[in-house]
Parts: C-alpha cells; structure tokens; sequence
C-alpha cells in the first residue's frame, strides 16, 4: 500500500469570526490549519502540524480571540493563504493524500477561500466527512460536536477546543476509534500494528 493511501491528513481550520456577524467589508478567513497525519494501517498519529494565516479582508475579534486563542498580532505574523495552501500541497501531499475533517465546513471553506483569492486548491478529491461517519458508526439520530463524539467514544480532549492542531488531533484519535471498530471506509478492524499514540 502506497503512503496516498496509507496516511491520512485530518484537518481542523479555524476562521474569523464574530459573535452577531462579521462588520462591513469581512468575511470569514482561515486563521489556522491544524492538521495531523494518520497512518491507517498501523492506526497511529505520525505527525501534528500547525500553519497560522495571516487574514487579508477580516480582523480576529474579542468573541474569536476568546473562542480560539488566537490573537491579531499572532496572525498578523503568519503566512499567507496562498502560501499556506502550497504549504500543504509540498510539505503534506495535500493533493496525493485523502483528508478528513470533522463535517463539511473546513472542505467548502478552502473552497471558497480559494476561489475568492485564485488560489490553487490544495487538496484531491478523497475527502471523509469523519462526524458523518461517526454518526452512522453510532446510529446517532444526528451527527454531534468533536467534544461530543470523544465523550461518547469515551475518549479525552486533549488541548484547547478550537485550536486547530488540538482538535485535529482529536479529530484523528476519533478516525483511529472508528479504524479500530472497523467504522471507518476501508478498514476491517482492530490493527495488529504498533500501539497507538
């Protein structure tokens, strides 16, 4: 098995916000990509990454400030989203891997983002919607929250929800969960591999 199939990218954004709406002129932006690599087959997390952004159109809020972390100046000092797009594409194989992210937003927000700066989308097609999965792994009448999820797996949230390499990683302990189960597209159950990490 070659490592596009083997490792799995799962990623978390996290984007301006506000708490009744953006002010005239902004719009949501990414501010940070979390993302984890997850090796399928031996069912371990290899590899946790950050890339923070720096927004051209939106200023990070006090409502986005408390929510994420992140502040101004700490974005202010990031890259580019077109530079953070070519980041995952070299340094990650964005577009050799398939990726998950925990529902649809993160997939349609780098669509948009990317449309909107003509910028290269980063990714293949193989995208996993893993709270979809999860949801039909634990016939759940509708789909949950990350931090839901972990308490219904009876996993722990390790870091700060709504950081994007925090929930990355607990995003890709919950793709590990459903690998085991068997749960997740491709897999047949518990992994004679390495233990997990």
């Amino acid at each position: 098995m070659g490592d596009g199939a083997r490792l799995l990218n799962v990623v978390d954004v996290e984007a301006t916000c506000w708490e009744v709406g953006p002010p005239p002129g902004q719009f949501g932006e990414i501010i940070e990509i979390g993302l984890t690599v997850v090796d399928i087959v031996s069912r371990v997390r290899i590899g946790r990454h950050r890339i923070v952004v720096r927004p051209e159109h939106s200023t990070v809020s006090a409502f986005c400030s408390e929510l994420t972390g992140l502040t101004q100046g700490e974005v202010d000092a990031g890259i580019s989203f077109t530079q953070a797009c070519s980041t995952l594409a070299t340094e990650h194989a964005a577009g050799k891997r398939g990726w998950a992210s925990w529902g649809e937003y993160d997939r349609k927000q780098f669509l948009r983002q990317c449309e909107a700066t003509s910028t290269d989308y980063p990714f293949g097609r193989r995208h996993i919607n893993a709270k979809a999965v999860f949801a039909t792994a634990f016939t759940l009448p509708r789909p949950v929250g990350m931090a839901r999820a972990l308490d219904i797996a009876e996993l722990p949230l390790e870091g700060r929800h709504h950081r994007g390499d925090d929930d990355a990683w607990n995003i890709a302990a919950l793709v590990l969960h459903l690998a085991d189960r068997g749960d997740w597209p491709g897999t047949r159950g518990k992994s004679s591999g390495p233990s997990r990490r």
